[in-house]
This record gives structure tokens, C-alpha cells and sequence, in this order.
């Protein structure tokens, strides 16, 4: 068993490790909860925002996903002093380079979007001392809209990037496929559903029966379902394609220790076990706090332990 995992972990044809993967799951968490959270704040939640569990969560999750993701990005790359370069110096044809550049707007405007719910609060806190954040407050609250709408492309550019990332990794067939982005994405949107309920119900006390909780539960099933179908369309694509990209198909599903993870950690803990006993659960046991830290914590497993299959499988076989 031991040798069956080192040699899983560690092989000749490996470029990125599971750093990266961890890096691209709290990227994914971050642009999936500021997705849901926009829509509930436009379309759901009735008063005022800032008092929301969902919107709290949000309001945490969001920047701690690109904070931490972008720090273990910089400490994992063998010169990080050096890491300021990138972020200053930006280059088109790099897609590490114009990622690193759209989570700097992104996190500038998400920013922005998080002091104008909390601009109340702001004001009180910092009003006094800087009379100028009452100003730049003001003046935000009058582009609200506009900074919302934009912070809603950014976040599914983010979610989508992502999935580009890997992609352009060209000699490894799995990874180099157009349909990544579209999985990637709906697993933000997974991911960000599990970590707003499990944040925003379990530790914000926000009512499991309310109507932000109750339609990120509704959200969330078809997500999940879309996402087994776009898996099932990813790995039959490859499967057709016939040469390289179904010997990686099979060396990825196949059997051995990476099929075991996808099967059994992915598909099942991740997917199906939430996925059924919501099913099966009556009402009352699905609105318990310690229920939804159970689903919750499964699906954003089952997400981790999906970024982390697809690195290390989809170098598993080159061009």
C-alpha cells in the first residue's frame, strides 16, 4: 500500500503537485461563494444584507480562498521573493501570468463589493478617525450595481480559469481538454454552495429554513448532477479519441490507486453519499445543523479530492 502511494504521488512525468490543487480549490470556493452570494442578494434575501449568514460567510470565504491560494502559490515556487515580478510585470502569453493579473482585480473588487454591504458598519468604525472612507463609501454605494455585475463576471472568469490553467498544460492529453473549464466551474459553484451553508448555517446561526439557506440547498443538488454528467461527457470524449487520450482515460478510471480515488473518494463520498441522503432524509433531520456539517464537509472533500484526481492523474500519461 505504501509503495502504491508514493508511486501515485510521486512519478517522472509529475509537473504540479497537490499544492497546486489545494491552491485551485480555494480559488474555485472563492469564485463559487461570490457567485451564490450575488445572486442572493439580488434576487432572495429581503432587508438588509450584511445581517445574512450567507452573505457573513461569503464576505470571509471569498478573500481567504485567493489570500491563502495565492500565498501557498507563492511560497511553493522555488524563488518567492521573486513572486512580486509576476505581479507586477504581466505577460499575455502566460496563463499564470493573466490568472495572476485577474486575481488581483478580482480581489480589489471584491473588496469593494464586501464595503458596500458592510458600508454602515464601516462608516461607524472608520468614519471618525478617516473621514475620507465615508467618501469612497459614498461613492461606491452609487456604482453598486455596477460593481456587483462586475464582480459576478470576474468571479466565473475565475471559476472557469481554473480549469484554462491546467489546460494549458499541451503534452498531457487528459488535461489539455476543452470541457475542463466547464467542470471546473460548476465544481466552484459546488464547492462555494458546501462552504456558504457550512459556514453560514453551522457557525453564523443562519436558519436552515430561511429562504438563502433553502435555495442553496435546491442549488446545490443540480449542480452536483450536472457535474457527474459533464464528468461522464469528459471522460467519454477521451475515451473515443482514441489513442493517448484513452490511454489516459484508462489510466485515470481504469484501475489502480488514482481509479480507487476517483470511484470511491470523488464519485461516491463526495457525490452520491450527499446527494442521497438528502434524498432520503425527511425535513426535520435535513435542517439540523450537525446534518449539513456532515454534507457540507463531504462535498467540499469530494471537491478537494476532484481538483487533486484530475492534477496528478491527468500527468499520470504525456503526449
Amino acid at each position: 500500500m505504501s509503495t502504491t502511494f508514493t508511486e501515485a504521488f510521486y512519478f517522472d512525468s509529475l509537473v504540479w503537485d497537490w499544492i497546486i490543487a489545494i491552491y485551485l480549490f480555494l480559488a474555485g470556493m472563492s469564485a463559487g461563494a461570490v457567485m451564490i452570494a450575488i445572486y442572493l442578494k439580488r434576487k432572495v434575501i429581503v432587508g438588509y444584507p450584511a445581517s445574512n449568514g450567507i452573505i457573513k460567510a461569503t464576505a470571509i470565504l471569498a478573500p481567504f480562498g485567493i489570500i491563502v491560494g495565492l500565498l501557498i502559490l507563492v511560497f511553493h515556487l522555488t524563488k518567492p521573493l521573486s513572486f512580486w515580478k509576476i505581479m507586477i510585470f504581466y505577460n499575455p502569453t502566460s496563463v499564470m501570468s493573466m490568472g495572476v493579473m485577474l486575481f488581483q482585480i478580482y480581489l480589489v473588487v471584491l473588496f469593494a463589493w464586501i464595503a458596500t454591504i458592510y458600508r454602515h458598519e464601516l462608516t461607524q468604525w472608520l468614519g471618525a478617525r478617516f473621514p475620507v472612507v465615508g467618501k469612497v463609501l459614498y461613492w461606491l454605494t452609487r456604482f453598486e450595481r455596477a460593481v456587483e455585475l462586475f464582480l459576478a463576471f470576474l468571479a466565473l472568469l475565475l471559476a472557469a480559469y481554473t480549469g484554462f490553467l491546467l489546460s494549458a498544460l499541451q503534452t498531457f492529453p487528459l488535461l489539455n481538454n476543452p470541457i475542463l473549464p466547464i467542470l471546473f466551474l460548476f465544481s466552484s459553484l459546488s464547492s462555494g454552495a458546501a462552504a456558504c451553508m457550512l459556514v453560514g448555517v453551522v457557525f453564523f446561526k443562519e436558519s436552515a429554513t430561511g429562504a438563502s439557506a433553502s435555495w442553496v440547498h435546491r442549488f446545490e443538488r443540480p449542480v452536483v448532477l450536472f457535474e457527474l454528467f459533464v464528468l461522464f461527457a469528459f471522460f467519454t470524449g477521451l475515451y473515443f479519441g482514441g489513442g493517448q487520450s484513452q490511454a489516459a482515460a484508462m489510466a485515470a478510471i481504469g484501475g489502480g490507486f488514482w481509479a480507487s480515488w476517483f470511484w470511491y473518494g470523488v464519485i461516491g463520498m463526495g457525490m452520491l453519499v450527499p446527494l442521497g441522503l438528502n434524498a432520503v432524509s425527511p425535513a426535520v433531520v435535513r435542517h439540523n445543523r450537525a446534518f449539513i456539517m456532515l454534507v457540507t464537509s463531504l462535498s467540499l472533500v469530494g471537491v478537494l479530492m476532484l481538483r487533486t484526481f484530475i492534477l496528478y492523474a491527468g500527468q499520470l500519461t504525456t503526449l
